[in-house]
């Protein structure tokens, strides 16, 4: 992930950062250029008025009132990282190296757009009172007295975010109803037999999964489906993905993929001179995988701002090829995901999907290239170095749970 060249484009070292975007990713750039010994001035710009913080624990502790926010514990002043919050960011300006804020251009020698995801909005739900979204601080807060009040939940989307939401709102004694237009949960992320095992954890915790259910329409306190059922609500919450948030680059010389991406390159430096792009707004190629990587996940937020950081500081550009990590807690369990199992040719099994634990691993050719682990934390850790190095598995040991997931590997 750390293979350095000699920037041919780095020129002069900057004298200022600019950041946008004050979430995981832009933070991470902040602090990892102090790290890296940067000495110019940094300044992190973010839409949002309250002190950055970290998303995960929304959906979790924020979410459930067991913590009022999930600042991050950074000490700005100290690092001399200058804050502009509750600043939205409208255009660049790249000839000029100045972006546009509604309180004046700020200009910049180098900028990092970290400006993350925005979450995809269900058609004609908009403006309906109730329905909800779980992306912000402010989202968490509007949420909180629904789950105190106990309300019947609807949500819409049986994704990551959809299964921690009904966790929480199931914790806090709401009758829930989770409603996915695909045949089953994860549909977008995970294998049909991979996936359907999962589909019994709704059930298991008292929430009613309905697959095959696209909604029509949305009206106060009730979710009405195509096939003509009425589901009663008193909130809905939707968790149907997340797009980059890139819309504000429009004309501005970034090129964007289809899925509205900024297309950074193996060091994650965008199609502009003195532009990087790090978190869930960039996607980038993976020598790894042989395909472009779009990675909505905290560790690619953690990982990525590392390498953009470091090439800031000293000129040298280095090539980021990670192994994606993620995790999800869910109806009791821990769920941890490394890797990329898109063009894997064998799938295996680790234990049996019924019970309370369980590991899947995914091989191209023999080398271990994913592993899904369901609380079963050591095979995540052991297997996740397999696939950083490479290693070429024996598929009979690595289909014996009961035999560590390292020793499966195979003599080189």
């Amino acid at each position: 992930m750390s293979e350095q060249t000699q920037d041919p484009a780095a020129g002069a070292l900057p004298r200022d950062v600019v950041i946008v975007g004050a979430g995981m990713a832009g933070v991470q750039t902040a602090v990892a250029l102090r790290e890296q010994g940067f000495t110019g001035t940094v300044t992190l710009i973010g839409a949002e008025p309250h002190q950055p913080y970290d998303r995960p624990p929304l959906s979790k502790a924020v979410l459930l009132g067991k913590a009022e926010d999930s600042a991050f514990d950074v000490d700005f002043e100290a690092l001399d990282i200058t804050l502009r919050l509750g600043l939205d960011v409208t255009g660049l300006r790249a000839a000029d190296h100045e972006l546009d804020t509604p309180e004046g251009p700020v200009a910049y020698d180098a900028l990092v757009l970290a400006t993350g995801a925005e979450p995809v909005v269900l058609p004609g739900s908009e403006g309906v009172p109730g329905v909800h979204l779980l992306r912000t601080l402010d989202d968490a807060a509007r949420l909180r007295p629904v789950l105190d009040r106990q309300h019947d939940v609807v949500v819409v989307g049986a994704g990551w975010i959809g299964a921690e939401f009904a966790t929480a709102a199931r914790a806090a004694g709401c009758a829930v109803t989770v409603v996915e237009a695909a045949d089953r949960p994860l549909a977008g992320t995970m294998p049909a037999e991979v996936a359907a095992p999962m589909a019994a954890w709704y059930a298991e915790s008292g929430a009613e999964l309905l697959t095959g259910a696209r909604v029509a329409r949305v009206e106060p306190g009730a979710v009405h489906l195509a096939d003509g059922r009425v589901v009663p609500a008193g909130a809905v919450v939707v968790g149907i993905g997340a797009r980059p948030a890139t819309g504000w680059l429009a004309g501005s010389g970034i090129a964007l993929g289809p899925d509205g991406s900024v297309t950074a390159d193996s060091s994650l430096r965008t199609s502009l001179p003195d532009v990087h792009a790090v978190g869930d707004c960039a996607s980038f190629p993976s020598a790894r995988y042989g395909t472009r990587l779009l990675v909505h996940h905290w560790d690619n937020a953690l990982q990525g701002p590392r390498t953009v950081a470091a090439a800031l500081a000293d000129g040298v550009a280095r090539t980021y090829d990670p192994v994606p990590y993620f995790w999800s807690e869910q109806f009791g369990r821990f769920v941890q995901y490394a890797g990329h199992h898109a063009g894997a040719d064998t799938l295996l099994w680790r234990g049996d999907p019924a019970d309370a634990s369980w590991t899947v691993c995914w091989l191209r050719r023999g080398v271990l290239v994913a592993v899904l682990a369901v609380s079963r934390p050591r095979d995540l850790a052991q297997g996740r170095r397999l696939v950083e190095a490479g290693a070429r598995i024996d598929p009979v040991k690595a289909a014996d749970s009961s035999v560590p997931l390292k020793s499966a590997a195979l003599p080189e």
